[in-house]
């Protein structure tokens, strides 16, 4: 989106110092940085202002700074008092320039799936812009508006949160007007205390919206399906249950584990062959159709969005190698129910033997070692061998191993008809195993 730096100095209450030039999106990472772009220094771990000249460097005309700016530097610089907080007053300016069809998408697993596909179904009507793989904070989210084309006429936001209060602070800042929700789980219960407070703090996002809104959600899921008393937004519910408005019939997976499916809705039926693998994918397919078709997305469009969406990556990934052996990569994250889901994926997959190289599943608080070890034990019932990579909570069932070559030497030689799924969270970066194996 492109904006002026005198713009820029108005939105953050900044002053300016050089020339009025222009920039159409935004960066924080110097290393990502691009001719055109804003530069953005967020103080963390590691102080974003003394990467501002590589960013420069890099092609960016203008940069943001808390301090007085670096003569030395040859760009523009608006001086701010916090660039985190500038970050997110950009990101409101952008907002005002986006016609009024902004989704926000949240819940504890799935958020990233549903916005790809629904990012898949709008773009069959609108010019649409969505959060690049899981840019859903304070920091992302912003970035998201300011990356979107000036000529956008749908963008599709994920909400993440790491306690209460934030993802009402994301609705401060995109003024969302359609709100869609997957399920809430027992995960990030490090960070959250509780299911209720999970619970609480997603439901911020259906609170943020206004009677003209819409409200997107999950009829199979109690705890969201009942946050239709927590809006003032007209509701469309979705999922498998036969008083859903959106749901799915006659569902069938293909060999490669890519659902089909006949689509019901209120604007007709069509009949959807997912281009994402696996069952799971289902609700998220039909919370993404609710969404378009509350939006005026015909349902043949829904359906042709659905088959052609693009998913983030590291989300089951299937390779077939040259010696027959099929690898899921399905690396980005795990908790207890995508785990589930992603085991109950491979076990219906055509294999003579079947492998799931596991790591950490992070941020479960005191249920963790349990939900480790009921995880191997599921795998087990299924008749899947467990090679736990450094996460010694898996227990008994599994296979233990140190790294990922410790991984790759437990699996042996793999031959023609074997699968090996790889998931863990995203502090295992157990990609490496499917990387080693591809």
């Amino acid at each position: 989106m492109h904006l002026l730096a005198s713009q820029i100095a108005a939105a953050t209450g900044g002053t300016l110092h050089g020339p009025d030039v222009r920039v159409d999106s935004a960066s924080i990472d110097s290393r990502a940085a691009a001719p055109g772009q804003l530069f953005v220094p967020i103080v963390a771990a590691r102080d974003g202002h003394d990467f501002i000249a590589a960013a420069v460097a890099a092609g960016a005309p203008v940069y943001l700074t808390d301090r007085a700016p670096d003569p030395a530097i040859a760009a523009t610089a608006v001086q701010v008092a916090d660039t985190a907080v500038a970050l997110a007053d950009l990101g409101r300016e952008a907002r005002r320039n986006v016609p009024d069809r902004v989704v926000g998408v949240t819940g504890s697993v799935g958020k990233t799936s549903t916005k790809d596909l629904l990012a898949g179904v709008l773009e069959t009507t609108f010019t649409t812009a969505a959060s690049e793989k899981s840019f859903n904070n304070e920091l992302g989210l912003p970035l998201t508006l300011l990356g979107a084309p000036d000529d956008t006429e749908a963008v599709v936001l994920e909400m993440g949160a790491r306690g209460v209060g934030h993802i009402q602070l994301l609705c401060e800042i995109a003024s969302p007007t359609v709100g869609v929700l997957t399920r809430v789980e027992a995960v990030h219960l490090e960070m959250f205390g509780s299911l209720d407070d999970v619970a609480r703090a997603k439901g911020e996002l259906v609170e943020s919206l206004g009677s003209d809104g819409l409200a997107v959600l999950n009829a199979d899921h109690e705890v969201v399906a009942a946050m239709a008393a927590r809006t003032q937004a007209r509701v469309l519910t979705y999922g498998l249950a036969a008083g859903a408005d959106v749901r799915a019939e006659n569902v069938v997976l293909d060999d490669q584990l890519r659902a089909g499916f006949d689509l019901l809705t209120p604007w007709g039926t069509a009949r959807v062959e997912l281009g994402a693998r696996g069952e799971h994918q289902v609700p998220n397919a039909l919370a993404a159709a609710a969404a378009g078709g509350g939006m005026g997305v015909p349902v043949e469009a829904i359906a042709a969005g659905l088959s052609t969406a693009r998913l983030s990556g590291l989300r089951m990934e299937l390779t077939t190698t040259a010696d027959g052996v099929v690898v899921i990569n399905d690396a980005y994250n795990a908790n207890p129910t995508s785990m589930t889901a992603a085991l109950s994926s491979l076990a219906l997959l055509d294999a003579r033997r079947r492998f799931a190289v596991l790591g950490t599943m992070a941020e479960l608080g005191d249920g963790g070692p349990a939900a480790h070890r009921e995880i191997a034990e599921q795998a087990r019932a299924l008749g899947i061998t467990v090679i736990a990579v450094d996460e010694p909570h898996y227990g008994q069932a599994a296979t233990h191993v140190a790294d990922v070559a410790g991984a790759v030497a437990a699996l042996g030689d793999l031959v023609e008809g074997d699968a090996v799924l790889v998931k863990g969270s995203r502090v295992a970066a157990l990609e490496r195993v499917a990387q080693a194996l591809i």
